[in-house]
């Protein structure tokens, strides 16, 4: 059995100190005229929640024609909350090795072991910082209708490009159900719909998508059924990006893919760049699969976890019920890295295999 240390963190105070305003006596307020803050008066500007019109600079259009989108990694402090200082040196290494988007809190970002306030807190940091250099895509899904319309309107509301939809999961749907569900969404904004079988235990049938392609706000699909499905859409003009790190470069250059949302870009972005804008490149795409298929041995994120812990661009902290992998496949990243070629993977440290008791384990944040 590993020994790791596991914490139950209590968070007695808010990650975010908002300032105090001074107190107004109310005989004062009462005796004058009540004027609205300059600040908060923006003639000509809608509130996005209060509104279907165009939420940002962004149109559909352009989020078709992106190619690498990375599923970014949430790093996390030794107390559980977001170590923001760590994500957005991530970010930036996307934005340095040519990543053209992200998908914030998606399922490699953990987006289900967040609080709503947490994600939404995400989307809007990331589109603050970084939202003129990356496209940020904002999952705001959820197997609840009336929780996905209420995040995504936040979202677009914070300023994300776009927002990812999947299928209700768990209490799965009809066919007609989950028309219904993509179209309480899309009149929102561009919207990605996200097709992972194996994790929603539903297909979204090809019928589906072809009925919800009739909306303008349907930038595309992340499609992980396979390349026949990739294709299925593909010849009728639906775009589509690769859900699979592993079959994304055929997909690309043999489907008609217009890229891939990656979880292996967030650990060799330049190279992952290279695959889908260089043209067949069989000889990468063979030397990038041992590390693919290593990063899928478990259920994602738990290698990729580990991986950046190892690289040392975030702190070796997990929240369960996710937990590092073994020190033998720790081994064998390392093996990985050297064989690959340090200089092509994030970070500036030298890959470690760490021991079991440098890991973190978040049990509950209260």
């Amino acid at each position: 059995m590993v020994a790791m240390k596991s914490y139950s963190v209590c968070l007695r105070e808010s990650a975010l100190q908002l300032p105090r305003h001074n107190c107004v006596d109310n005989s004062k307020r009462r005796s004058g005229k009540w004027r609205p803050p300059r600040a908060a008066v923006k003639p000509n500007l809608h509130l996005p929640m209060r509104s279907f019109e165009v939420k940002n600079m962004t149109s559909v259009e352009d989020m078709k024609s992106l190619r690498l989108i990375t599923a970014i990694k949430t790093p996390y402090l030794p107390d559980g909350r977001f170590d923001l200082e760590a994500y957005d040196a991530l970010v930036n290494m996307q934005i340095a090795n040519g990543a053209e988007g992200v998908v914030v809190g998606g399922t490699t970002g953990e987006g289900q072991l967040m609080s709503w306030d947490e994600h939404i807190m995400l989307i809007g940091h990331t589109v603050n910082c970084f939202g003129s250099s990356i496209k940020v895509i904002g999952n705001t899904g959820s197997n609840s209708t009336r929780e996905a319309i209420h995040a995504t309107e936040q979202g677009f509301a914070v300023g994300m490009h776009a927002a990812l939809h999947i299928n209700p999961y768990y209490g799965k749907t009809s066919v007609e159900g989950m028309v219904s569900h993509f179209d309480s969404v899309l009149p929102m904004g561009p919207t990605i719909i996200y097709n992972v079988p194996g994790r929603t235990g539903q297909d979204i049938p090809p019928r589906v998508i072809h009925t919800i392609a009739q909306s303008p706000n349907l930038a595309g699909v992340k499609e992980c059924a396979g390349n026949d499905r990739v294709e299925q859409y593909t010849d009728k003009g639906i775009v589509v990006w690769s859900g699979n790190d592993d079959q994304c470069h055929d997909a690309r250059w043999n489907h008609g893919a217009t890229g891939v949302v990656s979880v292996t870009s967030n650990l060799v972005p330049g190279l992952m760049r290279r695959l889908m804008f260089e043209g067949k490149t069989t000889e990468l795409n063979s030397k990038l699969l041992p590390l693919i298929d290593w990063l899928f041995q478990e259920p994602n994120p738990i290698a990729l976890n580990t991986a950046l812990a190892q690289l040392g661009v975030v702190r070796p902290v997990f929240r369960l019920p996710y937990v590092p992998l073994p020190s033998a496949q720790r081994v064998e990243f390392v093996n990985l890295v050297k064989k690959i070629g340090r200089e092509n993977f994030v970070g500036e440290e030298d890959v470690r295999v760490l021991e079991d008791d440098d890991f973190i384990l978040i049990a509950r944040l209260c």
